[in-house]
C-alpha cells in the first residue's frame, strides 16, 4: 500500500488532472481566503463551497443558510432532466472514471454521528450480532465534481445493510454511498430536477467482501448478456473532501438505480408498479403475504398490491398437481416465468447466494406495462462468483434447497416443462454469456484496468490487506469460470 501523499501524487499524473486542480483550489480556499485561481470557473466553485461551509449546524433539518449561489456549470447536456440518460458517458467498460465529493465539516460530522447512533462507535463492534434497524442513514447536501464540472447540493448518504454495518464496525471508512441529485430541490430552487447526464440517482458500491472488486460489475455484465434487465455499472475512484482536502476513499462501482433509469429505458414505460421485496413475504411462502414486505418504489400512493397477491394465488393453486397445464397458463398470466427461469440459470451458474433461495432480498419485481406480468430484476451482486457463505450457494439441481421456504424455485423446478426450460437456459448461458474463454478474457481485461487503483487503496479505506489479496482474488475468479463450466456439464449429463 502507498501512503496517502504518494497516492495523491500518482492520481495527479494519471486520473483527471483538471478535476483534481479544481479540488486543490477548493481546499486552498478553505484555508487561505486570498488563494487565487487561473480559472474563473474554479473561483466560482470555490466561492460556492465557502458559502456552504458557513453552515455549522449538524442538524440537516434546520434552516438552510447556503442557498445563495448560481449554478454556473449547469448545461442541458450535463444537468437537465430533459435529456436521455448518457450511458456512454457515465458507464464505461474501458475506463476508470473519477468522482469528487466536497461536503462541509459540519455535515460530514452529522453523517458520522448518525452512523454512531445507528451502529455504535466506529471501529468497534459492541456484540457479535448486527443491528436490526430498518432506518436509513441521513442525507446531507454536498457538491459533486466530475471532469471539471460541478453538481450542486447533491443529496448523499451512506447505504447498505450488513455490509454497511460490518464496514463501520471494522473501522473501514470506504462506505457505500447513495447520490440523489435533486434530493434538496425544495431547499435549493436552483437545482430543481438536477440530473447527472440524465440520471437522478446512483449507488456507489464499495465492493464490500470482494477483494477482486469485479464481482458487482461482472455479474451485471453476465445478466445483461443473457438478455435480462439489470443495472449498468462502471468503475470509479472516489475522493471526498470534508474540510481537510481530498482524501482517496478507494475504487467503487457506480450502479444504476432500478427505480430511476432501469425501468424507464429497459421497458416500454416506467409507470408500472415496482417493488423491492424484503423479509418473510419476499420468500413467497403460502399465506405469508403482507404489504410491508413489498416496498413500493413507484406508485407509492396507490394502496394496491393486487399484482403481488395474484402471483401468490397462482403459484400456490392446487391445479399445480391436478392440472399442470392450467396451472402454468394461470401463472404465466401474472408472472414472466421465462425471465425468472433464465435468472435462475444465470444466478446458479455465477453462484450468487445472497438472494432468493437463501436470502429474502436483493431483487426487484416490476409489473411490466407491456404484458401486465411481474418481471424479476436482479440487484446487489457483490457476493456472486464464489462458492458462497452460510452453507454455500445452491446447487444447480436445487437438491440443497429448503423447498418449503422458497416455493418460486421448488414448485417451478418440480414441473417437467419448467425444468426443461431451465436446463435449456443453463446451456445457453454457459455457451455464451458465461462461456469460459469469454469470462476469463473479461477478468483479465478488467483486472488490468483497475489494478492501479485497487492496489493503491489506503489503509482504513480498503478491504485489502495487501495488493497480493487483489491478484489472488482475480486468479480465483479465473478458476471459478472453469469450475462452473464443469459443473453445468456434469448436471446436464444427468438430465
Amino acid at each position: 500500500m502507498f501512503s496517502l501523499n504518494n497516492l495523491h501524487l500518482k492520481k495527479r499524473l494519471i486520473n483527471q488532472p483538471m478535476t483534481l486542480l479544481l479540488i486543490m483550489t477548493l481546499s486552498c480556499a478553505f484555508i487561505l481566503t486570498g488563494c487565487g485561481s487561473d480559472s474563473d470557473n474554479s473561483s466560482e466553485i470555490a466561492e460556492t463551497v465557502i458559502s456552504a461551509d458557513t453552515d455549522t449546524s449538524t442538524d440537516t433539518e434546520t434552516e438552510i443558510t447556503d442557498a445563495d449561489f448560481i449554478a454556473t456549470d449547469w448545461t442541458d447536456e450535463t444537468h437537465s432532466k430533459n435529456v436521455d440518460p448518457n450511458f456512454d458517458e457515465v458507464f464505461s467498460d474501458t475506463e476508470v472514471k473519477r468522482l469528487d465529493i466536497v461536503v462541509t465539516q459540519a455535515r460530514w460530522q452529522s453523517m458520522l454521528d448518525d452512523m454512531t447512533a445507528l451502529y455504535g462507535e466506529f471501529g468497534r463492534s459492541s456484540s457479535n450480532s448486527l443491528s436490526d434497524t430498518d432506518e436509513d442513514p441521513i442525507f446531507v447536501p454536498a457538491e459533486v465534481f466530475y471532469n471539471g464540472t460541478q453538481w450542486y447540493r447533491v443529496g448523499i448518504r451512506f447505504k447498505g445493510n450488513s455490509s454497511l454495518q460490518t464496514s463501520w464496525q471494522q473501522g473501514i471508512l470506504k462506505l457505500a454511498l447513495k447520490l440523489d441529485f435533486d434530493e434538496y430541490e425544495d431547499d435549493y430552487p436552483q437545482i430543481k430536477n438536477q440530473r447527472f447526464y440524465g440520471f437522478k440517482k446512483f449507488s456507489l458500491k464499495n465492493n464490500f467482501d470482494d477483494e477482486s472488486m469485479l464481482r458487482e460489475k461482472v455479474a451485471a455484465d453476465v445478466f445483461k448478456d443473457a438478455g435480462l434487465a439489470v443495472s449498468h455499472t462502471g468503475f470509479y475512484t472516489l475522493y471526498v473532501d470534508h474540510g481537510d482536502g481530498p482524501e482517496y476513499f478507494g475504487l467503487y462501482t457506480l450502479v444504476e438505480e432500478i427505480d430511476d433509469t432501469v425501468i424507464d429505458t429497459q421497458f416500454s414505460s416506467d409507470k408500472g408498479n415496482l417493488y423491492k421485496p424484503e423479509d418473510n413475504g419476499a420468500m413467497f411462502v403460502d399465506g405469508s403475504f403482507n404489504q410491508e414486505d413489498f416496498e413500493k418504489k413507484t406508485n407509492e400512493d396507490d394502496e394496491d398490491w393486487s399484482d403481488i397477491q395474484a402471483l401468490f394465488t397462482a403459484l400456490h393453486d392446487d391445479t399445480r398437481t391436478t392440472d399442470p397445464e392450467t396451472w402454468r397458463a394461470n401463472l404465466e398470466t401474472v408472472f414472466d416465468v421465462d425471465v425468472f427461469l433464465k435468472y435462475l440459470a444465470v444466478n446458479g451458474i455465477i453462484q450468487n447466494w445472497d438472494t432468493y433461495g437463501l436470502m429474502p432480498h436483493n431483487y426487484y419485481l416490476y409489473s411490466n406495462p407491456d404484458n401486465s406480468k411481474l418481471t424479476w430484476i436482479p440487484w446487489d451482486n457483490n457476493e456472486a462468483l464464489q462458492d458462497g457463505k452460510q452453507g454455500g450457494a445452491l446447487s444447480l439441481d436445487f437438491s440443497d434447497l429448503n423447498s418449503n421456504s422458497w416455493p418460486l424455485i421448488s414448485k417451478l423446478y418440480a414441473d417437467d416443462v419448467y425444468r426443461d426450460r431451465y436446463n435449456q437456459f443453463l446451456l445457453e448461458v454457459i455457451s455464451d454469456a458465461f462461456e469460459t474463454n469469454k469470462m476469463q478474457a473479461s477478468y483479465n481485461a478488467y483486472s488490468a484496468l483497475i489494478a492501479p487503483y485497487a492496489t493503491t487503496e489506503v489503509s482504513g479505506y480498503s478491504f485489502l490487506e495487501s495488493s497480493s489479496d487483489f491478484y489472488r482474488a482475480i486468479d480465483e475468479l479465473i478458476e471459478h469460470a472453469e469450475d462452473r463450466a464443469t459443473a453445468v456439464e456434469s448436471y446436464l449429463d444427468k438430465q
